[in-house]
């Protein structure tokens, strides 16, 4: 005699189908800014065209000197953004930070 469960069996499930017959239309609210290029530059949301390095101070204060460079400056340096990737408020911030010190130290 074969033993029988008290289980009662699974009900079948059907797999839901999706009505692609209505046109759907993506909202424009949804649309992601990231999808868009902003071009190459050194402007918030653009690609870096270059490395940007800036030297920093050999006294090992670790501050930043000297201008911003393209290529590694030798020493100690600190790399701002690297070429290919998104300029950030925080890349722009040590960009002007750097335009800053340069148009200080030229006149004082």
């Amino acid at each position: 005699m074969a033993a029988r469960s008290s289980k009662s069996p699974e009900p079948e499930q059907t797999p839901q189908t999706i009505d692609t017959t209505s046109e759907q239309q993506p909202n424009p609210a949804a649309v992601r800014t990231q999808e868009y290029a902003g071009g190459e530059g050194w402007q918030v949301g653009q690609t870096a065209p270059s490395d940007a390095f800036r030297a920093l101070d050999a006294a090992g204060t670790g501050e930043p000197t000297g201008p911003v460079v393209h290529t590694h400056p030798g020493g100690y340096a600190r790399q701002i953004v690297a070429k290919g990737q998104v300029v950030t408020e925080g890349v722009r911030r040590e960009l002007d930070a750097a335009e800053a010190s340069a148009a200080e130290g030229e006149q004082g």
